[in-house]
């Protein structure tokens, strides 16, 4: 039964303050890619290869968050980069980017309830994985469908612990490298021995590109700032300095945390068995080291599909409210939040995780194919807004300094940030086994603007039909 609150629920709450967007936009960079996949990517890359790998990607982060702060500051609405396409580029554009992204995320959610539940085995071996997967399942629902003051609480919260990992990390590591720690095994301060090398790319350029791409992924989710931007509390103020605040912040947690990685395991053994941070903290004899990182990649992943559920539930709640999604989906509860549409897209996380059992090499590898593209072509669409709506604004007689927060070096930043992002499509296609991402992912997005251009014909011949 629709309350009378939810019939008149026409927009959400700004409950969402800086230290929340801060923590937001920082919690959706900072995931399993740098706890888990940071090992690979010094295995594969090399010392040097990873970390100019994590430079290039942080400055095309860099990128996109500038011109995704001025798109929000001067038009914060939650639906974000879909809502500027369809007013910049058209809306068949900001129709194709919705519905990718929401799926994007809404699988990815599915995927982070599983990775919870096997975590948890480690602790509790006898209890089933599905059993911990409902249990994440009704916490994160219960945290998004309160209200989003608690969603932006939990999520300062779980960021919070990722990044006091990390600066312990770097300070425990630093000391190890130049010898105030001695490791228990008697080696001698590792310095940095283990950053030189017969070659400053030991497997080849290719491995660096290659490695560059897993970096770039691991960075997207920036762009959750952008969501959160319609229940800003002051977005003028907020946005601007959550851009300046986390690009500079996770450059400096990526690099330096990499480069300790690099300094104290030799590059040929890292990632090979386990977290490289948890090699480090057994070298170290810290206790329980297994244990504590295993509880912060558990928060990782929480806060992950946290902030997935939340931004994938807005996306579809603001295509409701412009008729690219049902109507039905548009309503409020009393507290301010979509839970139709919140509803809609944890079932739909359910379904891609069901179909990793049943339908594994179908229909869940195109859904993991479609992911793999959706950050980057976001990405794309966000900086071709930007470009879009500059050159709007300037040709209608805006100045400069009306703008409260603007991107620099117009239009340098913005077509730079779409040729980069477009050169990862030419390295998908020239990788075997990435090639089916570019295919599958193309072909979806070709369907989108295909299934867009029908709605409207549809539209147009209905009033004829009628008569």
């Amino acid at each position: 039964m629709t309350t009378s609150t939810e019939r008149k629920g026409i927009q959400l709450t700004r409950s969402l303050k800086s230290r929340h967007i801060f923590m937001l936009s920082l919690g959706g960079v900072i995931g399993t890619g740098l706890f888990m996949g940071s090992g690979v990517t010094i295995n594969q890359g090399g010392p040097w290869g990873a970390i100019l790998s994590y430079l290039v990607a942080g400055f095309l982060m860099y990128l996109v968050m500038v011109c995704l702060g001025e798109l929000s500051v001067q038009m914060p609405v939650s639906g974000s980069f879909q809502a500027h396409a369809t007013k910049y580029i058209g809306p068949a554009t900001g129709f194709m980017i919705g519905w990718v992204y929401w799926m994007s995320w809404a699988t990815t959610v599915g995927l982070e309830f599983t990775a919870a539940g096997m975590l948890m085995q480690r602790w509790f071996p006898g209890v089933p994985i599905w059993y911990w997967s409902a249990l994440f399942v009704a916490l994160l629902f219960g945290i998004n469908a309160l209200a989003t003051r608690a969603f932006g609480e939990a999520e300062y919260w779980f960021a919070g612990v990722k990044v006091l990992a990390i600066l312990s990390f770097i300070v425990v590591g630093a000391l190890v490298i130049f010898g105030v720690i001695d490791l228990p095994s008697g080696a001698p301060a590792p310095m940095f021995d283990n950053l030189k090398g017969d070659s400053l790319f030991p497997n080849g350029l290719p491995a660096v590109f290659a490695v560059m791409m897993t970096v770039v992924y691991a960075f997207q989710g920036c762009e959750i700032m952008g969501v959160a931007a319609g229940e800003t509390d002051q977005p003028e103020k907020s946005i601007p300095r959550a851009v300046r605040n986390v690009v500079f912040r996770v450059l400096i947690f990526y690099v330096l945390a990499v480069m300790v990685l690099a300094a104290i395991i030799p590059w040929q053994q890292a990632g090979l068995v386990e977290s490289p941070f948890v090699q480090v903290f057994d070298m170290v004899g810290i206790p329980y080291a297994a244990d504590l990182m295993n509880f912060v990649i558990l928060t990782a992943i929480l806060s992950v599909g946290n902030s997935g559920l939340y931004a994938s539930t807005r996306i579809l709640w603001a295509m409701s409210k412009s008729g690219m999604a049902p109507k039905a989906l548009s309503p409020l509860s009393k507290q301010g939040v979509p839970l139709r549409a919140l509803f809609i897209t944890l079932c739909f996380a359910l379904i891609s995780l069901m179909t990793s059992f049943i339908a594994a090499d179908t229909l869940f590898m195109v859904l993991m194919a479609v992911s793999g593209m959706a950050g980057t072509v976001t990405w794309i669409v966000i900086a071709l807004a930007q470009y879009r709506f500059r050159r709007q604004f300037l040709r209608e007689g805006g100045q400069l300094e009306q703008l409260k927060y603007r991107a620099p070096w117009f239009p340098l930043v913005p077509l730079l940030c779409i040729v980069l992002c477009s050169s990862l499509f030419v390295f998908l296609a020239l990788d075997e086994t990435q090639r089916p991402s570019l295919y599958w992912g193309s072909g979806f997005i070709a369907l989108c603007y295909g299934a867009y251009y029908l709605m409207q014909r549809k539209r147009q011949l209905q009033p004829a039909a009628a008569v």
